[in-house]
């Protein structure tokens, strides 16, 4: 690290939500909002910000943006460039042409589907939203309304992230351990491991991964395109 660059400045934003996932830490995370659309999260405000008023109108809605902080990520300083793991984790480009974490400001933005708002209950109002990729716990700092006219370009060129990631992995989950998963969390956990959640420059078959979702440790390995659950505890 070249220190030229300096120290981060010491942000003075706070969280008025954070966020309840199934995710426990970043591995395993999908790599982008949206691509799992059975994953299911709630933004729970802090008390000042429990203000039913303040969400007037958004039920009409469909989705959000969340601008929310790398709370997993911080670092003391930053730099200029970074390996992207969508280019193999061996080349690098600048910071500001990658979604990295690792960010002068450990900023993120995500896009997420507007499912419903709770009122009642001693945490109301809670939004229930689809498609997060937010780790448990997240600081969220604001939520402003998607707006199709204006967040919306069809046209737009995506450098070197612009095609889609390749096929998803088929997902073997042996009936005894599909058992182990949570009915209501089995669609989110097979469109989770669909992704890969490798990082791109590995592919040992031998490898045993794991990763915490929904209070339980799902390891596997991955072999010619296809994940296989080798076992599922509680975490």
């Amino acid at each position: 690290m070249n220190d030229r660059f300096g120290s981060l400045p010491v942000a003075h934003m706070i969280p008025i939500a954070h966020i309840r996932s199934d995710f426990s830490s970043k591995f395993g995370v999908p790599r982008q909002a949206g691509l799992v659309e059975e994953l299911r999260a709630a933004i729970v405000f802090e008390p000042p910000y429990r203000a039913p008023e303040a969400l007037r109108g958004i039920e009409g809605f469909s989705h959000l943006w969340l601008i929310w902080e790398f709370s997993k990520n911080k670092r003391q300083n930053w730099s200029p460039t970074v390996r992207p793991p969508r280019l193999g984790g061996n080349q690098r480009m600048g910071v500001f042409a990658t979604r990295s974490p690792f960010r002068p400001n450990p900023i993120g933005l995500s896009c997420v589907k507007l499912e419903g708002v709770e009122l009642s209950g001693p945490d109301g109002p809670v939004l229930v939203v689809s498609g997060a990729d937010l780790v448990d716990g997240t600081p969220i700092f604001d939520i402003k309304p998607y707006i199709p006219y204006a967040d919306c370009h069809p046209e737009a060129v995506g450098g070197f992230a612009g095609a889609a990631p390749e096929g998803a992995l088929t997902v073997d989950i042996p009936p005894d351990l599909m058992e182990r998963i949570p009915e209501d969390r089995r669609a989110a956990l097979e469109g989770v491991l669909a992704q890969d959640p490798r990082p791109h420059y590995q592919d040992d078959p031998q490898r045993v991964y794991g990763f915490g979702f929904a209070g339980l440790e799902v390891r596997f390995r991955v072999a010619g395109g296809v994940l296989t659950v080798v076992d599922i505890v509680k975490e």
